[in-house]
């Protein structure tokens, strides 16, 4: 008997070549078939009569083959067969090309079950080179799993692959799911639900075998991210008493809402605690989050710590140090900032004065991590735009003092019960109010027979002091119709001769983005055409309106970051969206946008939108991708998941009664980079 652990070259008729080629997909073992889930399944059980059928459908017939099939050769390297089938309810025609093979197999007066395609031709149906099975007694069709393939693999390979698998003695006492909570929410045992996912007798099969094993994937991810944050309790961290922020307040030249207030008092909790903070800051685009950083840092700097502010862009990092130095300056605190793209010798200070500790507040990029910068004594590291960081950059970044602080920093909303779920490592924090003098950004969804208008608009805006951002998406390649900044930029300086047009995009140097930044933000360019690299962060109280080429390409988080770069001074604001004529889901999905400037309602619009995917898997980079969690309609087992795993790491940290689960949680982590540090 094959063993799970045996590679697939083993197999009939796949052999080292084929083998080579499943290594594209990951796939060495039959035990890594068993995990490779089929993508979908064709239900050829529902027999239909002829009479039936639906033009446009994938439907299953049982039928006597009529008449013979004939061959015609129509052109160079194509023939085309053709005969009639019948059933006791009318007739049809079926059509192979180029299968000589399938052909030779069919017999005239013979009933056959026929799955395909079906077409109709004038008054009469036709199914296109149909899949076909000899039919007796017993014939009732089944459903038939389609698999995850590459080029040179055949589903006929992976069925030959994945009953091999199956054939193997599967390991007893290897299901990572305790017994009691199988039976509590009534879950498949795993070597059932392996079994049924990849040979299910009805669709009821695959509903249980996924149920359970989307059940498994989140009970193991909160498990990980459990452990991550019950390991750093044991973890002794500085203890800041000195937690007034009177004269910050009184420095930032705004009266911080309540929600900024709550997070504050969130972040002064756990600095007191004499634990470690490992907290999330999540609010709307424009909530002020980097206040509540700012205050952060203050605290540091009052204990005697300094503090490092990560950010994901030079662009980002150069806007908070020119709005955060001038308020700490004033305190007598020094800010530096550090990019890959400084000058030696300015770099050389910056790092002087990060060891020798006259920094107390250093900003910067990626720069940060770099194994030649030394803090004196680091309290605190904040991580804006976390997304775009990943779990061991984070890290890197704490190494750098003695378990300081860390605060990161989303834009992107969504709602708490799925933030806590997939922030499992860390405490969430939620400001849910916008200041008072941020006005909402009136929003159109457009299509290209508003070009004229559009473009008019745009010169009223300019006209009237404005200015004016315009996002294009990115160039893939096939996809030439999108709209290029550079082309883009040429063709607009046609229609606005008389104005001044830049261009930013991700290949240029970061001295070229930030010298065209600056002359946008100092008012010295009326139009930026730029990427989504505008994406984050990026301040211009001037701007007034945002154009969105293409916009049905984006994300609805997206889209609305990029709405979120206009609205932020005293102008009345607009954002406009082409792209809602391409379809009529592209105009609903467009139309959610003009409807409301909630990030948080827009998230869930997004989420429901999208429906199952790589949602956590964009979260950040070192954990583990989930397959086959539908965000929405799995919300519950989300929960009962994120429940189970606490009570069991909360009797047993170290996993001590539970081995399998332990290791499964350790090889869920180890293979994606994740640590529990």
């Amino acid at each position: 008997m094959k063993k799970l652990t045996d590679n697939v070259c083993y197999t009939k008729g796949i052999g080292p070549k084929k083998a080579k080629l499943l290594e594209k997909l990951n796939i060495h073992t039959l035990e890594d078939v068993l995990n490779t889930y089929p993508r979908d399944y064709e239900d050829r059980t529902h027999i239909t009569n002829i009479s039936d059928l639906i033009e446009g459908e994938k439907m299953t017939i049982r039928a006597v083959v009529g008449t013979e099939p004939s061959v015609k050769h129509i052109r160079n390297g194509m023939d085309i067969t053709r005969f009639m089938v019948y059933d006791d309810t009318g007739a049809l025609e079926i059509t192979y090309f180029n299968n000589k093979y399938a052909v030779s197999l069919i017999r005239r007066g013979t009933e056959y079950l026929f799955y395909g395609n079906v077409k109709e031709y004038g008054n009469r149906f036709t199914m296109t080179s149909p899949v076909h099975e000899k039919c007796d007694e017993n014939t009732k069709g089944k459903i038939v799993p389609v698999y995850p393939l590459t080029a040179g693999i055949s589903q006929y390979d992976f069925e030959k692959l994945s009953q091999d698998a199956l054939n193997c003695e599967f390991p007893k006492d290897n299901d990572p799911i305790p017994k009691d909570i199988l039976e509590k929410y009534d879950l498949l045992p795993l070597d059932k639900a392996i079994n049924k996912i990849h040979r299910p007798q009805n669709m009821d099969d695959i509903a249980n075998a996924r149920r359970r094993i989307m059940f498994e994937e989140l009970f193991l991810l909160c498990c990980g991210l459990n452990q991550m944050k019950q390991h750093r309790k044991h973890e002794q961290g500085a203890i800041f008493e000195n937690t007034n922020l009177d004269d910050f307040w009184s420095l930032i030249g705004f009266k911080p809402t309540n929600a900024q207030l709550r997070a504050v008092n969130d972040c002064i909790k756990d600095v007191k605690s004499g634990k470690p903070m490992n907290r999330l800051i999540q609010g709307d685009v424009g909530s002020g989050k980097t206040a509540v950083a700012a205050a952060l840092c203050m605290l540091a700097v009052k204990n005697g710590y300094q503090a490092a502010v990560m950010a994901p862009t030079e662009i980002l990092a150069a806007q908070h140090e020119q709005s955060l130095s001038p308020i700490f300056a004033k305190l007598g605190i020094e800010t530096v900032i550090l990019t890959g793209s400084m000058g030696v010798k300015v770099k050389r200070e910056a790092l002087e004065k990060i060891e020798q500790g006259y920094a107390k507040v250093v900003i910067g990029t990626h720069a940060l991590i770099q194994k030649g910068v030394k803090f004196a004594k680091l309290g605190v590291v904040v991580a804006d735009e976390q997304h775009r960081f990943g779990v061991n950059q984070r890290a890197m970044l704490r190494e750098k003092g003695d378990h300081p602080h860390t605060l990161v920093m989303s834009a992107t909303p969504i709602p708490r019960t799925l933030a806590l779920i997939m922030y499992g490592d860390l405490d969430v924090s939620i400001i849910d109010e916008l200041p008072p003098n941020r006005t909402p950004v009136e929003t159109f969804a457009v299509g290209e027979n508003m070009r004229r208008r559009v473009f008019g608009f745009m010169e009223r805006q300019i006209s009237n002091g404005g200015q004016v951002y315009v996002v294009c998406p990115l160039i893939e390649e096939g996809e030439l119709m999108l709209k290029n900044t550079e082309n883009y930029a040429k063709a607009l300086s046609k229609v606005f001769p008389h104005r001044r047009i830049g261009v930013l995009h991700g290949k240029m140097k970061p001295s070229e983005k930030e010298n065209i930044m600056s002359l946008f933000a100092s008012g010295k360019l009326d139009i930026l055409v730029s990427t989504t690299v505008i994406e984050v962060g990026v301040n211009v109280p001037n701007a007034c309106l945002m154009v969105v080429e293409d916009a049905d390409r984006f994300g609805l988080s997206q889209l609305h970051q990029l709405r979120g770069r206009v609205g932020r001074g005293k102008r009345k604001s607009y954002c406009i969206f082409f792209g809602a004529d391409k379809s009529l889901l592209a105009r609903q999905r467009l139309g959610v946008l003009t409807q409301t400037n909630d990030g948080f309602e827009v998230a869930r619009a997004d989420l429901a939108q999208r429906g199952p995917g790589d949602f956590f898997g964009n979260r950040q980079h070192g954990l583990p991708i989930l397959k086959n969690v539908d965000i929405i309609s799995d919300m519950q087992a989300m929960e009962q998941a994120r429940y189970e795993a606490e009570i069991i790491l909360d009797n047993d940290e170290n996993l001590e009664n539970y081995p399998v689960l332990k290791n499964r949680i350790e090889q869920m982590f180890e293979i994606t980079g994740g640590t529990f540090n």
